[in-house]
């Protein structure tokens, strides 16, 4: 089932140079333009643009619906319907923590580093947020998100940049070839939200060209997948 009748997240347009997958899609030249050299808009209102590191985990969410807390897929389905170890034990972390924060019908989205994809980190904490959608599937400002990853004590995407636009080769300049979650090696990349007039706008991505997609899925060569960070161990007394 969905609980919440859709995809707990959808799809980013890239920016030129990002790496395409079968699906992927670019954004327009205008949003591209945004992105890089920030502004304002024909009414004259001015761009905030935020950089943030790109993480390579398990794209989740946790969403209130009907009162209860639900752990999620990307798809919108329940974590716990799934058959990878990793959605399992994200539902089983979801349950164990409180997250009286979260208002009904919101959700929150991030990345879950419990098993490695195509990037290997040594994680601190299993879950790094990067956006909250409200009950009307609206995403929030910036600062808003990142109240309530505060409030919920959930890390945030580390943010590179903030205010005026920036380019590929400065936002990775900046972000380093590690970037800020205890990667051990070339980050995935980067995502740009432009926000316009204190209103959510659009999201724009670079992948970075030679990242290659599940690379560490031991399904994949006959091997082992590889666990980075067991998140139930914080929860042992």
């Amino acid at each position: 089932m969905k609980p919440l009748g859709r995809k707990a997240y959808g799809s980013i347009p890239h920016l030129p140079g990002s790496r395409l997958g079968p699906k992927d899609y670019s954004c327009h030249e205008g949003q591209e333009r945004i992105c890089f050299e920030g502004g304002k808009n024909k009414r004259g209102q001015k761009h905030r643009v935020i950089v943030t590191e790109k993480l390579d985990g398990s794209n989740v969410a946790v969403a209130r619906v009907g009162g209860d807390i639900v752990a999620l897929v990307r798809s919108g389905y329940l974590a716990q319907s799934s058959p990878r170890e990793q959605h399992q034990v994200f539902a089983a972390w979801v349950r164990h923590r409180k997250w009286d924060a979260l208002p009904e019908g919101w959700r929150i989205c991030g990345e879950w580093l419990h098993q490695a994809h195509g990037t290997i980190y040594k994680p601190t904490t299993p879950l790094i947020a990067f956006d909250v959608f409200t009950d009307k599937n609206e995403r929030t400002t910036h600062d808003e998100a990142r109240g309530l990853f505060k409030e919920l004590s959930v890390e945030g995407a580390h943010v590179v940049s903030d205010g005026a636009g920036v380019s590929i080769s400065m936002a990775m300049d900046l972000a380093g070839e590690r970037g800020f979650h205890d990667a051990q090696e070339q980050i995935e990349g980067a995502v740009w939200r432009v926000e316009t007039a204190g209103s959510f706008n659009f999201l724009a991505k670079y992948v970075h060209p030679n990242k290659v997609d599940g690379k560490y899925f031991g399904s994949g060569d006959g091997g082992s997948d590889i666990f980075m960070v067991d998140p139930m161990v914080e929860f042992v007394a």
